[in-house]
């Protein structure tokens, strides 16, 4: 299965990015494989649309789960319609796949911070 952690760095030594839309990388993680693939998010500077984008990028890739920080409203509904599932994690990207693998994080069912459009927060 693959997987999606929006992260702060390269690999799984990386904390995971509070945000979706605007993290600095997203680290697409084959679970059979354990293979890793640092993607550069080029929505990080975007003047809108960066959690629309990232969703995007995430259900192009194959993504079946995205492992985030927070979730903005349009950037949960396009992950939804891709039926993708989106979990809530803080701390290291390593911690986040191995509470996913284990079965301990919990699903965001809706957004879980309000819409936001434009530079950094």
């Amino acid at each position: 299965m693959k997987l999606c952690i929006s992260a702060q760095g390269t690999d799984l030594e990386a904390m995971v990015d509070p945000r979706f839309g605007r993290c600095a990388w997203f680290l697409m993680i084959d679970t059979e494989t354990a293979s890793v693939e640092a993607i550069e998010n080029a929505g990080v500077s975007s003047p809108g649309g960066a959690g629309v984008g990232a969703a995007q990028l995430v259900a192009e890739k194959g993504c079946k789960a995205v492992i985030t920080g927070n979730l903005g409203p349009k950037a949960h509904a396009t992950l939804a319609a891709a039926g993708i599932k989106a979990y809530g994690f803080e701390g290291k990207a390593k911690d986040a796949l191995e509470a996913f693998t284990n079965g301990k994080l919990v699903r965001l069912n809706g957004p879980s911070k309000e819409s936001h459009s434009g530079g950094k927060w």
